[in-house]
């Protein structure tokens, strides 16, 4: 069995988030090896994906796993699923997968950038939550539930420089009952190339930190174009490994676009 080992949000190999995929000639096969395979590969996700049959409402079903869970939601790992299939020619135009969440889309251009179309999380502000300020080691300017679709707490820190230099208490996180913490603030210097920087903490699903969150940013591009006033946006992700992210806000979806490379092309011996 095909596995491969794709950096997603770069274009650049050891850059961006990485996400195992492994294309399936039939149906998923049982839950335990799904998991166990993610755990061996050992990466923030492994995604698992099938051919559906035709006039199904989707193309592929996909579902994802990290070491410990499998998500709801994935961006990272849908974007390198769908750049694997375009390399090994098994699609041409938009992508239509079946998930837990839905029916996500992902188009890859001419030029193998991968825009993808997630629903766009919804956002309702809390009151502080000073046990994740001092897991984090830092005061929030402002707290947000992002609800359904991805169940992170996203916290507004002051500057930049905060968010790059947190060393956060993963274990004080991992008893926040959420999937994970995403913290943000915006640009130092936007003519750098990116609008707002973010991180990304899942110790809850076995992440202590997630290199470039794709579905963080559905929520991450409301919250910042009702800051910048755009619809357009360009997010910098990432602690030692960095990812881009550009995102569009289309009113209850946004438009995730990014790069990918695959860095591992191998076989996995261990059949379920």
């Amino acid at each position: 069995m095909r596995i491969r080992i794709v950096d997603a949000f770069t274009d650049r190999p050891f850059q961006g988030n990485p996400a195992g995929v492994l294309l399936l000639d039939g149906g998923f096969p049982p839950d335990a090896w799904l998991q166990q395979v993610a755990a061996e590969v050992n990466l923030s996700e492994t995604a698992f994906a099938h051919p559906l049959p035709p006039g199904s409402d989707a193309d592929w079903a996909l579902r994802w796993f990290t070491p410990a869970a499998e998500v709801d939601m994935c961006g990272h790992a849908t974007l390198a699923t769908a750049h694997v299939i375009a390399a090994a020619g098994l699609a041409r135009g938009p992508v239509r997968f079946a998930a837990r969440c839905g029916i996500l889309t992902a188009d890859v251009a001419e030029d193998g950038t991968v825009t993808m179309d997630f629903p766009t999380s919804s956002l309702t502000p809390l009151d502080p939550v000073p046990a994740v300020e001092r897991a984090l080691g830092a005061q929030a300017k402002s707290f947000h539930d992002t609800a359904e679709h991805i169940g992170d707490l996203l916290v507004e820190l002051a500057d930049e420089r905060t968010v790059r230099e947190l060393a956060p208490d993963h274990a004080a996180l991992r008893a926040y009952a959420r999937r994970g913490v995403i913290v943000t603030a915006p640009a130092e210097d936007p003519s750098r190339g990116y609008d707002f920087v973010s991180r990304g903490f899942f110790p809850a699903v076995g992440i202590d930190e997630d290199p470039v969150t794709g579905s963080a940013h559905t929520a991450l591009a409301p919250f910042w174009a009702a800051r910048l006033g755009r619809t357009e946006l360009t997010g910098l992700q990432g602690g030692t490994r960095t990812g881009l992210v550009r995102v569009r806000l289309a009113g209850d979806r946004t438009l995730l676009t990014g790069r990918a490379v695959t860095v591992v092309d191998g076989e996995l011996l261990a059949a379920p």
